[in-house]
């Protein structure tokens, strides 16, 4: 819902703020059209939220009220949506970080307010007017009011970037990004069945029930380990995507993109060494009896860097106006998932998921840098890219090689594996010394 709720329109901004530098309505039509469509999926969310809590829940008045409250939160995501778009592009990232931030802290301190604070008080029997309005029967539900209510709050904080300057539509060229944003939105359905249906299908294509949910959590939880490589890509596209566009009509764009895409590389190469040298530390993240999936892990974390190295590649589209291409990539990427886990988790169960993902951001990763080198060639150093991604396997095998045939324990472990990450960092100097130095100014 998210993603037919703003129908890939902050990146439509990006590219037509750079495009349509004379036409000073380009923020102002996105976000007139956002909360156009806002209210209007709203309207109908709240109109069948009785009819979609019977369908997707038990029907009950408290199902009913949460369908209400996921519109709200909803409506004030997508309405933030472009403010934040604009954030970034102006590299305002302090005051975007304060209001995520801002959000995040909110939210948790309203959970640990209505889930822990309040049923204490009651108990004690301490500020009893608390029970005029908190009702325990509610529980679950306090968590999506928490939602609601700082996704509220930061839209409200949002109010000089929604209306801090004259708000006025332009409808021909709301036309042309409709045309532009369009295909983004499917890609992003597409991208949202690569990322999810795993878990939606392990525990219905294993036969026995209670071994697929055991699977399922054991994968779900192994799954998160793999959150640093996804937090720095989160990271990394919130501050590329505004950098890439504002690059476009500068002299020789391509080999700026040429030496991001190298660096991020050597970045995720680097966190993924990190995450599997110190394996043993990070799996405390999960409880005990979910560590037996652990072997996941590695995978997961290269199926990321293909993923990273995607959305690096998918410049070239999103430049050329081919983005219909993205839509075609995201698709087949849909298409390879969920084949290759209907065939692989029966036979493989969490693993074969696993591989799944790898196969799938890999085959588009490839897909798209063959496709944009005929559309939009940029000079990549593939060759490079190779070097440190194997680089950083070679020394985590080297690690567990190390580990196991000589049995260290914990403490040398953890001095010998500080060494080969050392190492890794050394050998990325030596090859890229001269390079940085020229980036330095020195």
């Amino acid at each position: 819902f998210n993603i037919l709720f703003t129908y890939g329109l902050e990146t439509t901004f990006f590219r037509y703020f750079q495009n349509e530098k004379s036409n000073p309505h380009v923020y102002s039509t996105s976000l007139l059209s956002i909360i156009a469509s806002t209210v209007g999926f709203t309207f109908l969310i709240l109109l069948f939220s009785g009819s979609l809590s019977d369908f997707a829940l038990d029907g009950s008045d408290n199902s009913t009220l949460y369908i209400k409250l996921f519109a709200g939160v909803l409506a004030f995501d997508a309405i933030a949506a472009i403010p934040f778009a604009r954030l970034r592009q102006q590299n305002k990232a302090k005051r975007f970080a304060f209001l995520r931030l801002v959000n995040i802290g909110l939210n948790i301190a309203l959970n640990l307010f209505f889930l822990i604070l309040c049923p204490l008080l009651i108990k004690n029997d301490t500020f009893s007017w608390l029970t005029t309005f908190y009702n325990p029967s509610f529980r679950i539900g306090y968590v999506f009011l928490s939602l609601f209510i700082s996704n509220a709050i930061t839209v409200l904080m949002l109010w000089p970037e929604i209306f801090g300057m004259p708000l006025k539509f332009d409808s021909v060229l709301w036309k042309k990004m409709i045309f532009y944003s369009f295909p983004l939105m499917i890609a992003g359905f597409a991208g949202m069945i690569n990322e999810t249906f795993d878990r939606i299908l392990i525990p219905i294509l294993l036969k026995d029930k209670a071994d697929a949910m055991t699977q399922l959590g054991i994968y779900g939880a192994c799954y998160k380990l793999s959150i640093i490589m996804t937090l720095f890509i989160q990271t990394f596209r919130y501050a590329a995507e505004p950098f890439f566009f504002n690059h476009a009509t500068k002299e020789k764009p391509q080999l700026v993109y040429a030496e991001v895409m190298k660096y991020f590389v050597i970045v995720c190469s680097f966190i993924f060494l990190a995450v599997m040298l110190y394996i043993d530390v990070v799996k405390y993240f999960i409880g005990p009896d979910y560590r037996s999936g652990l072997g996941v892990v590695p995978i997961l974390l290269m199926a990321n860097l293909c993923l990273g190295v995607f959305y690096n590649l998918s410049i070239w589209y999103k430049l050329t106006s081919k983005t219909m291409w993205g839509a075609w990539l995201s698709v087949i990427g849909a298409v390879i998932t969920l084949a290759l886990n209907f065939l692989l988790i029966p036979l493989m169960g969490y693993m074969g998921a696993a591989w799944t993902t790898l196969i799938c951001y890999a085959s588009i990763m490839i897909i798209s840098y063959f496709i944009g080198q005929k559309h939009y060639p940029v000079p990549y150093n593939i060759s490079s890219f190779f070097f440190y991604i194997s680089l950083s396997i070679i020394l985590w095998l080297l690690s567990r090689f190390i580990m196991e045939s000589m049995n260290v324990s914990t403490k040398p472990a953890m001095f010998i594996n500080a060494l080969i990450l050392m190492l890794f960092v050394w050998v990325v100097w030596a090859y890229e010394r001269k390079k940085i130095n020229y980036l330095r100014g020195n």
